[in-house]
């Protein structure tokens, strides 16, 4: 499949809505939350102000003329939080567009982005159970710590 990726521009902020809401896995056989659960506080921290914080960046994905994916990241106080110098990722992709590898292509060039701006490494939260762990081991991410849900991983950049 054909795609490009792109910097995220400021008119399109309002689209990391929606991609918020494709980043919350449903493990199979479980409905999906109401929409409205990205309003919730700890996940507000994924969006509000964003573009307005040093650190924060963005990059799309596009195929065709139909948006793929997003990944984004900021210095924030997230699930994925491990220290006030190290960017956390939130990516997701629409549905039709997973396991394309254009999650992974994503992924390396936003680390190349990081890498670049100086930070040394980068962190993310991911539910154990959650393909993607995968894909995040593969882009250079292990894991620092877990629960009896979810994996904090960090990658040295």
């Amino acid at each position: 499949m054909d795609y490009r990726i792109r910097e995220i521009l400021v008119e399109e902020y309002s689209l990391l809505e929606d991609f918020l809401y494709e980043a919350i896995f449903v493990p199979e056989g479980m409905a999906a939350p109401p929409r409205s659960i990205i309003r919730q506080p700890e996940l507000q921290v994924y969006l509000k102000d964003f573009g307005k914080k040093k650190g924060d960046a963005g990059l799309v994905a596009e195929a065709g003329e139909k948006m793929a994916g997003a990944v984004w990241v900021r210095i924030m106080n997230d699930y994925g939080h491990v220290d006030d110098m190290t960017p956390s990722f939130a990516i997701s992709l629409y549905k039709e567009f997973r396991g394309l590898g254009i999650g992974t292509a994503l992924m390396k060039e936003m680390l190349y982005l990081l890498k670049h701006q100086g930070y040394k490494q980068a962190s993310l939260a991911v539910q154990k159970a959650n393909y993607a762990v995968n894909m995040y081991k593969k882009v250079g991410f292990t894991i620092l710590h877990e629960n009896a849900e979810e994996y904090i991983m960090v990658t040295q950049l």
